[in-house]
């Protein structure tokens, strides 16, 4: 009878000590569940949270965008005013630019004008040198060859000599001294060249001086 009882004893002790164990395992189970339900839940809402955060943050950017492309397209009379402006601009930088070629132009075509004025005066002492002495002389021939000489110079140079014997009168070309009664020419006609002109590249540098039909 002891022996049974013992038995029974024991094996009480051994059920309890494995329903305790049981009982502790299914807490551990239950707390572990728990657990693993709370990460799921913080992850769950982590990500929604990211979610509907990085959905404003690209709503913000849109709109900043949509704002910003609003500011930069001008209206378009804005759009006109500029075209107007950029148009005035290039025509005003093409006219400065002819204006100064032109300037450049001149510059090369009459820096020698100041000399050449000069050597007119000695052209017309030659003439009238030779004018005045007998075409026998032997030192006449000399004094023509140097006349045509300092002649073709001044031609080399762009001195070109104004047409006016028999022309009709031009104030641009001519100046005349005076007006006289003329069988050989018409009325308004050159009838006499008292002193030759000249042009020097296209520009009159001395109108010839002379006489007028009435």
């Amino acid at each position: 009878m002891d022996k049974e009882i013992k038995k029974d004893i024991a094996n009480e002790e051994i059920k309890e000590e494995t329903e305790n164990e049981c009982s502790g395992s299914d807490k551990e189970e239950c707390s572990c569940g728990a657990d693993n339900n709370e990460e799921t839940n913080t992850n769950c809402g982590a990500e929604s949270n990211d979610k509907s955060g990085s959905e404003k943050a690209e709503n913000v950017e849109n709109e900043e965008a949509e704002s910003e492309a609003e500011i930069d397209e001008p209206a378009p009379e804005e759009q006109e005013c500029e075209s107007e402006r950029y148009m005035r601009l290039m025509a005003d930088f093409q006219n400065y630019k002819r204006r100064s070629e032109k300037e450049r132009s001149d510059i090369y075509s009459f820096a020698n004008e100041k000399i050449v004025s000069e050597l007119l005066a000695v052209a017309d002492n030659f003439e009238r040198a030779l004018a005045s002495v007998d075409k026998n002389e032997s030192f006449v021939k000399g004094m023509e060859m140097i006349f045509n000489q300092l002649i073709g110079v001044m031609t080399k140079a762009g001195v070109e000599e104004i047409k006016a014997l028999g022309e009709d009168f031009d104030p641009n070309f001519h100046n005349a001294v005076m007006a006289e009664e003329s069988s050989e020419y018409e009325s308004g006609k050159v009838t006499e060249v008292l002193q030759k002109g000249y042009i020097l590249n296209g520009k009159v540098i001395r109108p010839s001086m002379v006489k007028v039909a009435n």
